[in-house]
């Protein structure tokens, strides 16, 4: 079963901190590192070293940045055909990482912004068996994807914005965090279990909604369940991508035939290896080292 990815493609430059930093605060950290990113190319990348066939949407800049972008993803066995070369700077992303793996980012889009609707519309969405797609590429790109897509479509509603009624409506599977499906119902925080069961089931989703709690694991909500699936317990080195493994690994199972629940479970381990490892692309596991496998 074939996966296209409609989203972003980044260079990731990472910084160790001691602390988050905050408004007017100069901080020194450690040495910059360099590293493939993007949510979109890091659920292409994660889904292809699962072993699943990935066509990548999206754009790089015509420059130095893009041909090693576009050389990353190419080395992955990912399709790059429908990414586009756009007279703008390739998308950048700062990520200040603290000693507990908490990550801090700042996204410069630029030539993600580039993305049409019709580009996000190609044929490749519109035959895959899954659609994955994110929030750093337009809204009219995000909308252009889900309109097209005749498989399984899972949103990750990441950067946190409203999304359009009729965009929800024809999602299959939306994977927000708390925080982003907070924005979502344009509410200040979801405190407890109950108040983002509640929200999840406000949103009319087609499908179902998972949502994740970082270290508490995630929340599969549906229209008559909710079931909580906990976190593993691991040595955090690194948290930048371990929503985007988690989406990949969660749309793995589900086209594996794995029932939503199961999928999350398998998801979850795919996350946990993410997060021991530094980097955003660098850190994604192959399906060798999530054990046991969805097969």
């Amino acid at each position: 079963m074939s996966v296209a990815v409609v989203g972003s493609i980044n260079v990731d430059v990472t910084v160790q901190v001691a602390q988050a930093p905050e408004a007017g605060q100069t901080l020194l950290g450690g040495d910059a590192r360099r590293f493939g990113g993007g949510k979109g190319a890091n659920q292409a990348v994660a889904l292809a070293r699962l072993g699943r066939p990935v066509h990548m949407v999206g754009a790089v800049g015509e420059d130095g940045e893009g041909d090693w972008l576009l050389a990353r993803l190419a080395s992955e066995g990912i399709d790059i055909g429908e990414v586009r070369r756009v007279d703008h700077a390739s998308g950048q992303a700062f990520v200040f990482i603290t000693p507990d793996g908490d990550s801090t980012i700042v996204v410069a889009p630029g030539a993600n912004a580039a993305v049409t609707a019709e580009q996000a519309a190609c044929g490749i969405v519109a035959q895959a068996d899954a659609v994955l797609i994110q929030q750093e590429i337009p809204v009219e790109a995000v909308a252009g994807a889900v309109a097209a897509a005749q498989g399984l479509v899972m949103l990750n509603p990441a950067p946190a914005r409203a999304v359009a009624a009729d965009v929800l409506a024809r999602v299959d599977l939306l994977v927000p965090n708390r925080g982003e499906l907070a924005t979502l119902v344009g509410a200040s925080s979801l405190a407890d279990q109950e108040q983002v069961v509640a929200a999840a089931r406000s949103l009319g989703v087609r499908g179902d909604v998972v949502v994740t709690l970082g270290a508490d694991g995630a929340l599969v909500v549906t229209g008559q369940t909710s079931v909580h699936v906990p976190a593993l317990t691991v040595d955090v080195v690194d948290a930048t991508a371990a929503g985007d493994s988690f989406c990949a690994g969660l749309v793995d199972a589900m086209l594996s035939g794995a029932d939503l629940v199961e999928a999350t479970r398998f998801a979850t381990r795919v996350a946990s290896v993410t997060v021991t490892r530094p980097g955003a692309m660098d850190s994604l596991p192959y399906r060798s080292h999530v054990a046991p496998p969805v097969t």
